[in-house]
């Protein structure tokens, strides 16, 4: 059904242009819709519809809670999601990650939550038009690609173009100014993934009884290709996916069409021959049976490729990118809606500063785009940390990573991973290996009684993700010869050079990069400029 805006006609001009109504794009025009600024969405699809991406991270709730939608979401009947656990080898014991008390999060439908977050920005003002979908931009002429107009057509086929002072390019893994006219989107080759899922119903549940209960399980396969998630969604039907590398992935299905004989094999026949390779994620599917679409017109299993990307830069003159448009990373860490809203909201805050002239607009964008990179290689990081144990081999990244995001993010989580002052500007793959190495300890295999013990020994405030990073000299005084003890506090350490996760825009926005942080207060949303003080270090 066509929203009730879409039968008024789209206007010839906007103060900003949002394309795209996934959680980034509806994120941003809540944010400036909120703010009193004048908003048009434009969204290619009927919502509600199909996405991938289930399992969130906690720090969506505190995103949430800043633009009033954390109740609607609460309320809404998602599986709730006190953690995850992860398994990345047969031989040892999973780790577990606890959200802590108040702070779960949800395994959830996206076509629901997405429908939620588009709805709430219509609720907050902003002018929403499904099926309308942009197919070219017009820039101001000799300008450094500043966009001014957009041609889109009605789900009448009707051709029509808007004017706008500002974009926010909310427009998915398509990235219409990333891929049609700034041409700098990067593949990453070292994650050069294929992913395939299904859904299944009558599922067992991981530590029922506890206060893990149904939560998501995550397996590395036995041969070391990829993983496995197994993602508990409301009305007991579970997700169920394999990501592998992509050539071993082609592999597998060249030897075992062959070896079908010319009898066929299917994307659900490769699907299901995973399985036995995460034995534990089997067992929990236990007499599960795998959902089939009754008409025949959705496939029981799916697939999708080569979805780990980034770009040289995020934003320009009058223009920012926003979640999947601007880059995503493997969904190992379920980081793809945190990633979506947080540049949602920095969009939202730098559109303002500008507008408001809190600020230039090179100095907004900048803030931007810094705060993208930065969320970006937090988590690329902690990815690549994972892949290097479920490869058991190390992995190759700085070519993956272009040297100025790569710079600018990593000039923000060396001091506290490395402990090291200023190095220059190039990063050599050794300083990339310590980083890497310390963000694996996120996935030692801890669980939540064994940290609850540790924290009444030795101050659960010493554990806390605000609390300073330890050094392994303090690390193994305070262990004293115990592993267990080791493991958690090292566990702890890592967690809190990416605290993300777990916070909002408190944190997003603190953070001063080139003498500005954002300014939280809705009604004056935009950047504050902080007073020169003798050696506080700018991003």
């Amino acid at each position: 059904m066509i929203s009730q805006l879409q039968n008024l006609q789209v206007p010839d001009h906007a103060q900003v242009l949002v394309i795209g109504g996934g959680p980034g794009g509806s994120y941003a025009a809540s944010a400036l819709a909120r703010d009193g600024l004048d908003v048009v969405l434009l969204e290619a699809s009927e919502f509600p519809r199909y996405h991938i991406g289930e399992s969130m991270l906690p720090s969506l709730r505190h995103f949430l809670r800043f633009i009033d939608a954390e109740r609607k979401v609460e309320e809404h009947g998602f599986q709730k999601k006190p953690g995850a656990a992860i398994l990345f080898n047969q031989w040892k014991r999973e780790g577990y990650t606890k959200f802590g008390e108040n702070n779960h999060s949800w395994n959830v439908v996206r076509s629901e939550l997405d429908q939620i977050l588009l709805r709430h920005a219509q609720e907050c003002g902003a002018k929403v038009y499904e099926e309308h979908k942009v197919l070219e931009l017009t820039f101001a002429e000799g300008s450094d690609f500043r966009p001014i107009s957009a041609s889109f057509t009605t789900p009448l086929g009707d051709a029509r173009s808007i004017t706008f002072d500002y974009l926010v390019d909310a427009s998915g893994r398509a990235g219409i100014m990333s891929t049609k006219y700034l041409k700098n989107r990067h593949m990453n080759e070292t994650l050069k993934n294929i992913a395939c899922w299904g859904y299944w119903k009558g599922a067992d549940m991981y530590a029922p009884g506890t206060d893990r209960e149904n939560s998501p399980w995550f397996e590395a396969l036995t041969d070391e290709s990829g993983w496995a998630w197994f993602i508990p969604l409301q009305g007991k039907v579970v997700s169920v996916g394999i990501v592998m590398d992509s050539k071993i992935s082609a592999n597998k299905k060249a030897a075992a069409a062959a070896a079908a004989n010319g009898n066929g094999h299917t994307l659900q026949d490769h699907y299901l021959s995973q399985l036995p390779l995460v034995p534990k994620l089997k067992n929990l599917l236990g007499s599960a049976e795998l959902r089939v679409d009754p008409d025949g017109l959705i496939p029981a299993v799916r697939s999708a490729s080569d979805f780990s990307y980034t770009a040289s830069r995020y934003s320009g003159d009058h223009f920012r990118l926003v979640g999947d448009a601007s880059a995503f990373i493997d969904p190992f860490f379920s980081s793809g809606v945190h990633l979506a809203v947080s540049g949602g909201l920095t969009a939202a805050v730098t559109i303002a500063a500008s507008i408001r002239k809190h600020c230039s607009e090179a100095e907004a964008g900048m803030f931007h785009d810094h705060k993208v990179a930065v969320s970006y290689t937090r988590f690329l990081l902690t990815v690549m940390g994972a892949y290097k144990q479920m490869r058991n081999q190390q992995v190759p990244v700085l070519s993956d990573i272009s040297e100025d995001n790569f710079d600018k993010a990593f000039d923000l989580i060396r001091p506290v991973i490395q402990g090291t002052a200023d190095a220059g500007q190039m990063l050599t793959e050794d300083e990339l290996q310590k980083a890497m190495d310390f963000v694996t300890h996120i996935f030692v295999p801890t669980d939540p009684e064994l940290q609850q013990a540790v924290g009444t020994r030795l101050g659960v405030d010493l554990l806390a993700p605000g609390a300073p990073i330890l050094t392994k000299e303090q690390i193994t005084s305070m262990a004293a010869g115990d592993k267990d003890t080791e493991l958690v506090l090292n566990q702890a350490n890592a967690t809190k050079a990416i605290s993300d996760f777990y916070t909002g825009p408190e944190r997003l926005l603190g953070e001063v990069v080139n003498g500005f942080i954002g300014r939280t207060k809705v009604g004056c949303l935009g950047l504050i400029r902080l007073p020169e003080t003798p050696g506080r270090r700018q991003k």
